[in-house]
């Protein structure tokens, strides 16, 4: 075999000799083929690393089962040990988790006796708690009372809240054993749920457990449980509030009836209980919940009208909070809408003739013709109208007697009532003073008169006008009896209203703020804001930062509609100024201004633009000395950065200008007065000097360009066109200048000759100014041509380069293209070889065949047959 192997091998050497190119080619390509397989196999494959393994996320010693495998199902072993039991689930990465933990730490180590916490890693992919929840965020907090639960936690993740919900949930009712008890939980004004069992049959009735889970259920919609819910169990204590049957659930109002739980028409579960009570609450003052997380809860409330927004410090394990409970008085008060709706002023006005009750309607109108009263030509009555015998019709035929409140009259109740009053002003000699029979003070007193109504005879109105401020904003004195003469009042301080409504029959005598809500058509809605948690929007608002985290108060009215917010100044107490603060923003004519909010960074006192803020707008811009460039711009604006450029030029043009100022705004942080606010952004408005008045606003359909914007700006700008205003001179001189004037008949054109001069002075300086814009633009222009040669040929250079690749790309293509057929060849050649050793291998075979057959045949002829066979076989081979 060995010799038959090399007689093969000296065969295809002899084939490899005569053709020489079909072994260079075969050569070749096993070298291809290797190379091709060492890269394929060698590359390197994705690897994940495996995650590490978890460690505990909470110290050893606090009192909390850190369950930090995900061991989702000791925790339902755990629960069923434990009447109320808290499980946080964690991400050992995120880092309100690990802020999460601190908080809790606190909590589990002061409540750690009664409330069993458990924490769970929800994070670890080998766990069970990754492959069973879906949680959005981390940390969660469910909490379990005996099987009811879980109760999510949703409220801020600090120690105090925390620890609240978690009492709460431990003593979700509160037992109201006696009457004072009753009368104390139901005097909050905060709803208040009332339920009353008998426990004399059993233990716990089985409507007490519904109760009991409808109190919890009303915790998972209201993370501070501002509803509260109470038992009673004595049956003379339900008498108190005409409970008398068992099982009865009671719910507490202020403003409208308190209602019973309507077992006939509900289901008497836990969701139908809780769901009819946030159904029909009252919501007073209530708070604006935060999560700790972005929340459209604010923008919601703002939308439904104007806000008023208490930020006051809160601690949530404090038992009583003496502020807002005052507050919150102010805030009952201020909803509490009496049942007659006849309004009477403390000075007098309840001793005028009574007129039967019916629907008020109010409205503010200007009255002329009262100059001779005080001093103006115009003033401000709130008149209204009390419609006081006969059914209430109104001009459709529809029937208003029984809507109760106060309504928008009609135009022709409006005429009417207005022509009576004036007319009653003429009789009693145009002073506005009451009847006679009335004794008010000097200060202007309402003036009522009775008005027939002009579509029945058997119906009158009861027209009652209250002045209000003049134009000028001070309210008048009438003058007195010994006929002296009016003087004016100094306009009132935001602490005192210039105007208060009267309260109504039935309300209080002397308070403002009873009823308030039913008698304008301003309703504002009360909200409380913890001040440690949303004092960031406060100082948005306006609130002073400085202050300490435990004496932060701030005070403002929010209104969306019209884009204005009013901030309370309370140095003078909070209490004490803000029911006149509510009382100002109520009337018809506020005298509140606008708070605008800017921005107190500190601003770069040399620089080409000047930056305007809030507090330097009016200054800056309103300066009668300079003129002034201002560009509206916001942070959020593409094209205004994309245009800070063109006024930078502008700027360095005209720095030498002394009269000239180029300022810009940030409208986005910097609230401006309404009068000087534009459409759209960028804009760019400028302020002649000495014509401020006519400011002038850059055309938008001119393009922002800086020949364009050079050419507006010396188009507006001149000297100040007012003559100036002669001086006072004696007789004598003026003789002297007259006589002087006559004799020289060159005197009279002295002024306008110096006038001209310094005309041309102030233009000689102009063109100057503009000699030097033109040279620097020439420089620049220069510099731009100079750059774009460079640039020409820094171009043509490249594409000679270019033109260079892309011939040695097409010989290189050539050259592959060559290769290409040169391998093809050298393939067809071994292809070629191993057809001939194929059929050599074959008739190899066959020659073996034949060989064996030989040696068969010729078995016993001893050694000759065997080497004839040999030769034979030797003869074949070669």
């Amino acid at each position: 075999m060995l010799r038959r192997s090399r007689v093969y091998l000296r065969q295809v050497v002899n084939l490899m000799a005569r053709r020489p190119g079909l072994f260079c080619g075969a050569i070749l390509l096993s070298v291809l083929l290797v190379l091709a397989v060492k890269f394929t196999c060698s590359r390197a494959k994705n690897v994940v690393a495996q995650a590490p393994a978890p460690v505990r996320f909470f110290a050893a010693d606090a009192p909390v089962v850190d369950l930090y495998l995900g061991q989702l199902e000791q925790v339902e072993r755990l629960r069923a040990i434990a009447e109320v039991s808290l499980v946080f689930f964690y991400a050992p990465w995120c880092a309100h988790s690990m802020s999460g933990r601190d908080q809790l730490q606190h909590v589990a180590q002061r409540l750690g006796k009664e409330v069993l916490f458990v924490a769970v890693n929800c994070w670890w992919n080998q766990g069970k708690c990754r492959r069973q929840k879906n949680f959005y965020q981390y940390p969660v907090i469910h909490l379990y009372y005996r099987r009811f639960g879980p109760i999510e936690y949703k409220g801020p993740f600090t120690a105090l809240y925390v620890e609240r919900f978690i009492q709460k949930v431990i003593t979700p009712l509160t037992y109201l054993s006696s009457r004072a008890v009753l009368k104390d939980f139901l005097s909050y004004h905060e709803p208040g749920v009332v339920g009353f069992f008998e426990f004399n049959s059993s233990p716990q009735p089985p409507g007490y457990i519904t109760f009991l889970s409808s109190a919890l259920q009303a915790l998972k919609r209201d993370f501070q449980g501002v509803v509260r819910f109470g038992v009673v169990t004595d049956r003379r204590v339900a008498e108190a509030i005409s409970v008398q049957d068992d099982e009865t659930v009671y719910l507490h109002r202020h403003f409208n009836s308190s209602l019973i739980f309507p077992r006939w028409e509900r289901n008497f579960t836990a969701e139908g209980i809780c769901g009819w009570v946030f159904q029909h609450r009252e919501s007073v003052l209530p708070w604006v919940p935060s999560t700790g997380a972005k929340s459209r809860g604010l923008e919601q409330e703002l939308l439904k009208g104007p806000a008023l927004l208490l930020f006051l410090p809160h601690d949530p394990l404090a038992a009583n909070h003496p502020l807002q409970e005052q507050i919150a008085d102010i805030a009952v008060r201020y909803h509490s809408c009496c049942e007659d709706s006849i309004s009477r002023d403390t000075d007098g006005l309840d001793r005028l003739p009574r007129v039967p009750p019916g629907p008020l309607c109010c409205n503010t109108l200007v009255l002329p013709g009262w100059s001779s009263v005080s001093g103006s030509a115009q003033n401000v009555c709130e008149l209204c109208l009390n419609r006081s015998i006969g059914p209430a019709v109104s001009l459709d035929g529809t029937g208003i007697g029984d809507r109760g409140g106060s309504r928008r009259c009609s135009v022709l109740e409006l005429e009417a009532a207005l022509e009576s009053y004036l007319r009653h002003l003429s009789v009693s000699g145009g002073r506005l003073t009451p009847h006679a029979h009335t004794h008010s003070p000097p200060l202007l007193a309402p003036t009522c008169s009775n008005v027939r109504n002009t579509y029945s005879p058997f119906s009158h109105y009861s027209a009652c006008c209250r002045p209000l401020l003049s134009e000028a904003g001070n309210r008048t004195r009438p003058s007195d009896e010994s006929g002296g003469r009016p003087s004016a009042i100094e306009p009132p301080s935001s602490a005192t209203p210039p105007f208060a409504f009267a309260p109504e029959a039935d309300c209080p005598l002397g308070d403002g703020m009873a009823g308030l809500r039913c008698r304008t058509n301003k309703t504002l809605r009360f909200y409380l804001l913890d001040s440690h948690l949303h004092w960031e929007l406060a100082s948005r608002l306006g609130a002073i930062g400085n202050q300490n985290a435990s004496d932060r108060m701030f005070v403002a009215i929010v209104d969306l509609e019209d884009e204005t917010h009013y901030v309370l100044d309370h140095r003078g107490g909070l209490t004490e100024s803000l029911e006149p603060f509510i009382q100002n923003f109520s009337t018809s004519h506020s005298h509140l201004k606008r708070h605008l909010v800017g921005d107190k960074r500190p601003q770069p006192s040399l620089s080409l633009i000047q930056e305007v803020t809030t507090d330097t707008f009016l200054d800056t811009v309103m300066d009668p000395k300079r003129d002034v460039l201002l560009l509206y711009y916001t942070d959020w604006c593409g094209f205004c950065s994309v245009l800070n450029h063109v006024l930078i030029q502008l700027a360095r043009l005209l720095q030498n200008n002394s009269r000239l100022t180029v300022a810009r705004v940030n409208v986005a942080s910097n609230d401006l007065p309404w009068e000087f606010m534009v459409d759209h952004f960028p804009a760019i408005l400028l302020f002649p000097r000495h014509r401020k008045q006519l400011s002038v606003k850059y055309p938008d359909d001119s393009r922002f360009t800086l020949p364009n914007l050079l050419r507006f700006v010396l188009e507006h700008t001149s000297d100040d066109p007012r003559p100036a205003k002669p001086t006072p001179r004696s007789s004598s001189s003026s003789s002297s200048s007259s006589s002087s004037s006559s004799s020289s008949p060159v005197g009279g054109s002295s002024g306008a000759r110096s006038l001209l001069e310094v005309e041309l002075s102030v233009l000689r300086g102009e063109v100057r100014t503009l000699h030097r814009a033109r040279g620097r633009l020439s420089q620049q222009l220069a510099g731009v041509w100079r750059e774009r040669r460079a640039l020409a040929l820094h171009a043509r250079a490249l594409a000679t380069e270019n033109g260079e690749l892309r011939q040695r790309g097409d010989l290189l293509e050539e050259l592959r293209r060559e290769k290409s057929r040169e391998l093809g060849e050298a393939v067809r050649r071994l292809q070629d070889l191993a057809d001939a050793s194929q059929g050599l291998l074959a008739e190899n075979t066959v020659l073996k065949v034949l060989l064996a057959a030989l040696r068969e045949r010729g078995g016993g002829g001893g050694v000759g047959g065997g080497r004839e066979a040999e030769e034979i076989g030797n003869q074949e081979v070669s």
